[in-house]
């Protein structure tokens, strides 16, 4: 590609260099929290926001909620989660599903956040002191980190089987 002012010569601009270029740009670009479409902010509240256990792991159910209206489906496994002054309870821990379960995951925090289902790209907008969920089929196998991202806090591991 060659870029010519009026008056001067030719220069070339090697096309490496161009591409380069453009693709730190779009890197960079593509790294902000607001632009990621995987993030967004529940539309209803959650069916139920239980209470955190004490237990050595997420709270979780191995039966359907049965508090699941016509409107949101009963999930196969609810695993509730709260973080106060950066303490997360239950404490971290593995959490293990079923390959094609339905999972909910709901946080609450006391700070504004965003929480993050690595390897499934998911992830829900955390508004300080209101519980958020993120649902989905747990159609991946794998070992998948479970976080918040401004204030980095792994919540859990959930390996999925």
């Amino acid at each position: 590609m060659y870029v010519r002012a009026p008056g001067a010569r030719r220069t070339a601009i090697p096309a490496t260099l161009l591409v380069t270029g453009l693709l730190g740009t779009l890197l960079i670009a593509g790294c902000g929290h607001d632009d990621d479409p995987s993030v967004a902010t529940p539309s209803t509240p959650p069916t139920s926001a239980a209470a955190p256990t004490s237990a050595g792991s997420p709270a979780s159910t191995d039966s359907p909620t049965p508090s699941a209206t016509a409107s949101t489906p009963a999930v196969d496994r609810e695993i509730t989660v709260t973080i106060a002054k950066r303490r997360i309870s239950p404490p971290t821990g593995r959490v293990t599903v079923a390959k094609g379960q339905l999972v909910r995951i709901t946080v609450t925090s006391d700070v504004a956040d965003e929480l993050h289902v690595h390897g499934y790209d998911l992830g829900a907008r955390l508004p300080a002191a209101k519980p958020a969920s993120v649902e989905f089929r747990a159609d991946k196998t794998g070992l998948f980190e479970v976080e918040t991202h401004e204030t980095e806090l792994v919540l859990f591991q959930l390996l999925v089987r």
